[in-house]
């Protein structure tokens, strides 16, 4: 897996990376044995670049991944973020914090779980709309400053928050959903941080798994699943997308490969400053998704892709409307 420079202020990581979240909560069941074989695959694929939250299980995700943290620290770039509040006796219970003292002591809890002494890249999860974005990133530049933090990351920032972010401490990496049902990240954020020198990274590169064509009805979808509160998976919505996997299946036996590759190429095609983190938690499709970045896409077929998957093609809102508040803010 080809290694490149992850924003402008000197971090090297895989072009691709993996999302783990997935692993410990959210999409069905979880394997913990086949989670560990994953990431340790991903890693002798040449996939460093490993990302998680507190957030994710809660606190379980982090957890896991010292497992493997143990043995191979130093090949792994890893990113973890904080600022969304979950309970561990009740994970329903949800909430915002980026206040300077709440940054410091989830920095704290993420290095005991994950058992490591520096985190490499870590992100303010959602921006707290209650708090100036100069407070809690002054408060991660402190941590950087006392070695706990390598480089500083935003996710789900709005253009605008991540300048003023910016001026306060250079950013890193700004982490945004981006996919080929999900380019709104194209007006005005990507190249935001391409003025600034920020890298990109996006998460969902397959449309939570509805672009690998895999999901054909809502009931393939575990009674857990998350996804069955989204709007692109209910109803009209469901069958209206559908019709856009379709195309990019075929698209993709035509180039000779799966549809989960075909759209992680074109999200690598849009920038050696762009590096998605697509999640798994199978062995299988690790595989599969890192041989995507050997797949070399023609103006012609970008332009075919382009033509059946434009900007606002998908149909329903990627959350909730009670969640989509809180993102690009």
């Amino acid at each position: 897996m080809k290694q490149n420079k992850l924003g402008n202020q000197g971090l090297i990581a895989s072009q691709m990376g993996l999302g783990c979240m997935g692993m410990s909560e959210f999409y069905g069941n979880t394997d913990e044995a086949e989670s560990l074989r994953t990431i340790n695959r991903a890693i002798d694929l040449g996939v460093n670049f490993l990302d998680t939250a507190d957030m994710y299980g809660p606190f379980k995700n982090e957890i896991l991944l010292s497992k493997v943290l143990k043995e191979r620290r130093r090949e792994v770039v890893l990113a973890t973020k904080f600022g969304i509040v979950r309970s561990a006796t009740d994970p329903t219970v949800r909430g915002f914090n980026g206040s300077p003292e709440y940054c410091k002591k989830a920095c704290e809890d993420s290095l005991q779980r994950l058992d490591i002494e520096t985190i490499d890249l870590y992100y303010l999860h959602r921006v707290d709309q209650n708090v100036p974005i100069e407070e809690t990133v002054g408060a991660m530049a402190d941590l950087v400053k006392e070695g706990k933090v390598r480089y500083i990351g935003l996710s789900e920032a709005a253009p605008e928050t991540l300048r003023k972010a910016f001026k306060e401490h250079p950013i890193t990496a700004l982490q945004t959903e981006y996919s080929l049902w999900s380019r709104e990240p194209e007006d005005e954020i990507i190249p935001t941080c391409r003025e600034l020198g920020v890298g990109f990274v996006p998460y969902s590169p397959l449309g939570r798994g509805f672009l690998t064509g895999e999901i054909k009805s809502f009931n393939d979808l575990a009674p857990d699943d998350f996804r069955r509160m989204s709007p692109r998976f209910q109803g009209e919505n469901f069958e209206k997308n559908l019709v856009l996997v379709d195309k990019i299946k075929q698209l993709a036996t035509e180039k000779g490969c799966t549809a989960s590759q075909l759209a992680l190429a074109w999200v690598m095609a849009q920038g050696d400053d762009i590096f998605p983190i697509p999640g798994t938690k199978r062995v299988k499709y690790l595989e599969e998704n890192t041989s995507a970045a050997e797949i070399k896409l023609s103006a012609d077929e970008l332009a075919e892709i382009n033509t059946i998957a434009p900007k606002n093609v998908a149909a329903g809102t990627r959350y909730p409307a009670a969640s989509m508040q809180f993102v690009n803010k």
